[in-house]
């Protein structure tokens, strides 16, 4: 057996909630192909272990199968969808999200690195042997619980070495930084979200990045895929989905308290990220939630 048929089998049995001792590894299965669906991701590395997923950002598709990474730098609005997945065959993956202290006292180790060329906030590649074997020891610890207290954390931190040593270097490296390009844009992603519902200028959000408006608005959507309005609306969007689940209010008192001015265009607007009209959407999310054991 190879690294990933033992990584497949191990998530086969610990598919579901995380591990209490290990919050941040997340194991998934999905046993039938979805419809796209917007989604905000955290700053996350993702190992397909089998099927297939695509991920639209901005204007950029991304498709990605067995013992291929995702790694995602910032806080990103996308569609995602599983186009391959089956209950004899079912997509899995493995989700460990980012810690940035765990990268800069990985990083504090190494040789200096200059800071990279701010690109796009996400990337795919096929992960290597060493990847590989890294992963499975990480994920094998879920077999034997009371070794995860002293081992998870050397056995991240040497996962962490050998995705910062390969293709995914430069946007780890870019996470880690306190003052990097990537950290001054995320400022500026974070006051988005925290005042979503405000008429938000691009000047001042510029501001809080620290750039010209012309820099911020180029390197905001070379990170993001989207404009910093564009990016707003999807914020906007995300939380009126959340309200209308969570709290079982009317699309249109919803779509007011999360700034839209017009019902309509809400409407519209979340149809089309979404798939269906508020209300529908909702109910058809609720009773997902509802029918779950």
């Amino acid at each position: 057996m190879t690294d990933l048929d033992d990584i497949r089998t191990i998530a086969q049995r610990h598919a579901g909630a995380p591990h209490p001792a290990m919050p941040r590894l997340h194991i998934y299965r999905i046993d039938n192909p979805t419809d796209a669906a917007g989604l905000i991701y955290q700053p996350v590395v993702c190992l397909v272990l089998q099927g297939r997923k695509r991920t639209f950002i901005g204007d950029g598709v991304l498709e990605y199968g067995p013992s291929e990474c995702m790694v995602v730098a910032a806080e990103l609005t996308a569609m995602g969808q599983v186009c391959e997945a089956s209950t004899d065959e079912p997509y899995l993956a493995l989700n460990l999200f980012l810690d940035p202290a765990v990268i800069s006292s990985i990083l504090l180790e190494m040789n200096a690195l200059a800071e990279p060329a701010i690109g796009s906030g996400f990337g795919v590649a096929k992960a290597g042997p060493a990847l590989l074997d890294a992963w499975r020891r990480l994920v094998s610890l879920l077999d034997r619980p009371d070794e995860i207290p002293v081992l998870a954390p050397h056995l991240e931190h040497e996962l962490m070495f050998r995705l910062l040593m390969g293709p995914h270097g430069a946007l780890l490296r870019q996470i880690a930084g306190a003052d990097t390009r990537l950290s001054h844009i995320r400022r500026a992603m974070a006051f988005v979200r925290q005042y979503y519902a405000d008429h938000l200028s691009i000047d001042a959000m510029a501001a809080v990045a620290g750039m010209s408006v012309s820099v911020f608005h180029r390197r905001f959507k070379a990170v993001t895929g989207v404009s910093p309005l564009q990016y707003q609306k999807h914020i906007r969007l995300h939380e009126a989905r959340r309200r209308l689940v969570t709290e079982h209010a009317e699309a249109a008192s919803v779509a007011y308290a999360v700034g839209y001015e017009s019902a309509s265009q809400f409407s519209r607007e979340y149809k089309r990220l979404f798939g269906a009209p508020p209300r529908r959407d909702a109910d058809t999310l609720q009773s997902i939630v509802e029918a779950d054991p």
